[in-house]
């Protein structure tokens, strides 16, 4: 039989580094998986996001299929086609950005504050409910500011 000589030293050595390359291993994978589910912050900002990009295909991939939308301006939980074509379409051209002031969340509830600047210079503020599911947005409550100052994109102000 033959005797292979290793001290305690080199053995500990050869474990630690075995340990080292599991761990690590481990890490990496859990890193990947973290960074593959976004947090409900980061798609809230991707959807405030969206609108200065002018590209329905990142609404579209953000709203759930059973997605609503609810406005005091005569939406009551309209549907995610009819969010496309009442706001989307026709604010589109007016707002060339939303800039989230302000977002709290709480599970899958959060309030955004934000602050909209259009096209022709004008800006205004609006308060938002999202409820996310599954990484994407469910629903949407709008509460508008103060609806003198609220430039529509009909309004000749």
């Amino acid at each position: 039989m033959t005797r292979i000589g290793v001290s305690r030293r080199k053995l500990l050595e050869g474990a630690c580094m075995l340990a080292g390359t599991v761990g690590l291993t481990g890490m990496t994978s859990a890193r990947a998986w973290r960074d593959a589910s976004m947090t409900n912050e980061e798609i809230i900002r991707k959807y405030y996001a969206a609108w200065g990009n002018k590209d329905w295909s990142p609404f579209d991939n953000l709203l759930a299929d059973n997605f609503t939308f609810t406005s005091a301006n005569n939406d009551d939980h309209i549907s995610k086609s009819e969010f496309k074509t009442r706001c989307w379409e026709s604010q589109n051209d007016f707002i060339a950005r939303l800039e989230p002031e302000r977002v709290i969340t709480s599970g899958n509830d959060a309030f955004v504050k934000y602050l909209g600047h259009t096209r022709n210079g004008k800006t205004f503020r609006n308060v938002e409910y999202l409820r996310l599911k599954d990484e994407k947005v469910e629903a949407i409550e709008c509460y508008f500011g103060e609806q003198s100052s609220f430039p529509s994109a009909v309004s000749k102000k």
